[in-house]
């Protein structure tokens, strides 16, 4: 008789920690009923010097939860987890090849779980074992948006749900919902639970003492968006400063730094100038652990961000008022425009308190009627070719609310390409113009064989 093994895949230890909280609660089936692998990638640019996830505090605690650890890069070494995917006519290969390196049997079914399906490793996995079952877990904001790349059929039609954590109650993913994947939330007591199992592993940690001696009753969250070009170092080293800024302004003197693990060393410096001369005591976090943990041993007062998944699990899952740092600037300068960070930048942007104004910091609670059809026209008009049922409503939120709502979430331009409201006939006719000339100058380069 087949039995069935069950392939998590997974780069980061808060996607480790959504999974483990699926499994505590059940959404998998009984331990008994199949046997689990956990596959990990790390998806760093160069894995060799990035912190690998078994140096995560709280790690091995997930791990039990698996009858086997297999690494992905040593799997398709010496490709790279991002690029690599197996060409079609491989994919019968490489199954037969992972089943009999991974001691799986012949006949045995295969469920997965993946993150990100858009982009390799869950593409790769999903071509290889094209028979199985795919369920998809979201770790962050960013299952609010729209699925940013367009899936194959074969792929889309075997996703059996989205597994998500409730990070703005009300608020319904928009990712996967044109294949009509239902979402299931991640239950948030089982949640929690992992969050406290993780930061009691990281309880002795030497680097940790330090900055619960301090009291800090701030935490300032980096993401390090310099990475993915989304801004420049100097851009993200001011922002950091004004995080540190507005804490200041609202009257905290001990603010603690948790930077993202890759961010260069001297984003710390930049802080530590200005926090010096804000009159501030600055702590830098710079060890292998959640800033969920942070949040247990500190009992902070305020977390501020730009638009890190952090900042919302902090009001989510630890009552913390939040605010926020820095998200106009980033949306203005985000590229492309369906660059899939829009949706979790405008969902912070639309909820979360702007410390800077001297809005008053506040935990994230239930969405208001006003977000979902935002997210909706935001989407659309990220994917119009995806979620082209979404037209119709978009327009007629753009006819109702755009006069209100700050420009950098619709740019004209982007309104004229898709002809919704908002765009001005001259702009409409420059765009048509430079579509007929790039048409004109691929049809001359073909005919001249350039």
């Amino acid at each position: 008789m087949p039995h069935t093994t069950q392939i998590f895949q997974v780069s980061t230890l808060y996607g480790a920690a959504t999974l483990a909280a699926a499994l505590d609660a059940g959404r998998f089936g009984a331990r008994k009923d199949a046997r689990r692998i956990l596959l990990v990638s790390n998806n760093a640019a160069i894995p060799e010097t990035a912190l690998r996830l078994d140096e995560m505090h709280g790690y091995p605690r997930l791990a039990d939860r698996f009858d086997s650890v297999i690494s992905w890069n040593e799997a398709i070494s010496p490709h790279h987890p991002s690029a690599w995917g197996p060409r079609g006519n491989d994919t019968a290969l490489w199954q037969k090849a992972f089943r009999l390196a991974w001691g799986i049997g012949e006949r045995d079914l295969i469920e997965l779980a993946v993150e990100s399906i858009q982009v390799n490793p869950a593409r790769a996995l999903a071509a290889i074992f094209s028979e199985s079952a795919v369920h998809v877990y979201a770790d962050g904001l960013m299952s609010y948006g729209p699925t940013r790349e367009k899936l194959p059929l074969t792929i889309g039609c075997r996703i059996r749900r989205l597994l998500h954590l409730d990070l703005i109650p009300g608020l319904q993913p928009l990712l996967l919902s044109e294949f009509g994947v239902p979402p299931e939330v991640v239950p948030d007591d089982a949640f929690r639970a992992v969050l406290d199992e993780i930061s009691q592993d990281a309880a002795d940690d030497p680097q940790l003492a330090p900055v619960l001696a301090e009291k800090p009753t701030a935490v300032l969250l980096g993401q390090y968006l310099a990475a993915i070009n989304i801004l420049s170092a100097e851009e993200e080293e001011d922002l950091h400063v004004r995080m540190l800024t507005g804490a200041a302004m609202a009257g905290h003197r001990s603010v603690v730094f948790k930077p993202h693990p890759t961010a260069p060393a001297g984003y710390s410096a930049a802080l530590s100038k200005a926090a010096a001369e804000a009159g501030v005591r600055l702590t830098v976090l710079d060890a292998p652990l959640l800033a969920e943990t942070l949040y247990q041993h500190c009992r902070p007062q305020l977390v501020v961000g730009c638009f890190s998944t952090a900042m919302v699990t902090a009001s989510a899952y630890y009552d913390v008022p939040v605010a926020r740092v820095g998200t106009a600037l980033v949306m203005k300068g985000l590229k492309p425009y369906p660059n899939s960070n829009r949706v979790p930048l405008a969902v912070v942007d639309h909820l979360v308190p702007d410390l800077e104004r001297g809005q008053a910091p506040a935990p994230v609670g239930e969405a208001p009627e006003s977000l979902a059809p935002l997210v909706r026209t935001l989407g659309f008009c990220m994917q119009p070719k995806t979620y082209a049922d979404l037209r119709e409503p978009a327009v007629q939120w753009l006819e109702t609310h755009l006069a209100d709502t700050p420009g950098y979430y619709f740019p004209e331009s982007r309104l004229a390409e898709l002809g919704l409201p908002g765009s001005r006939p001259q702009t409409r006719a420059r765009l048509k113009v430079r579509r007929a000339r790039r048409v004109v100058r691929r049809a001359v380069r073909r005919g001249t064989g350039k």
